[in-house]
């Protein structure tokens, strides 16, 4: 887990909304110390804080935790056996044309930009 980078994030959002960490603090019923802290990646926080504090920032999640999260092709192909899992079998033969489409598309779009 990269508590710097979250951290760090959270920092920036902060002050996007105009918020000290006491005000934010206050908001999620924590100290500011505590906020300080995570802030300088000096605390690991619960996920209940961390969904907390993604509330009250408007963010996700995610958004938070990008420098933490591996993302490989196992997880691209998870996230699309999840999308398809529940679907029939022209849903997916459509998926998988609209796919081949848009890679057939961004082939020729990389091979008239080298040309």
């Amino acid at each position: 887990m990269d508590y710097r980078s979250l951290g760090k994030r959270l920092r920036q959002e902060r002050h996007k909304m105009h918020l000290t960490q006491e005000k934010l603090a206050e908001k999620i019923e924590v100290s500011d110390a505590y906020i300080g802290q995570i802030e300088r990646g000096e605390r690991s926080l619960s996920l209940e804080t961390l969904v907390k504090l993604a509330n009250q920032l408007g963010v996700t999640v995610d958004y938070l935790l990008h420098d933490s999260i591996e993302i490989n092709d196992d997880h691209f192909l998870n996230q699309i056996n999840q999308i398809m899992l529940h679907r029939s079998p022209k849903e997916k033969q459509l998926a998988l044309d609209t796919i081949k489409m848009i890679f057939t598309h961004l082939d020729d779009m990389q091979s008239n930009s080298n040309s």
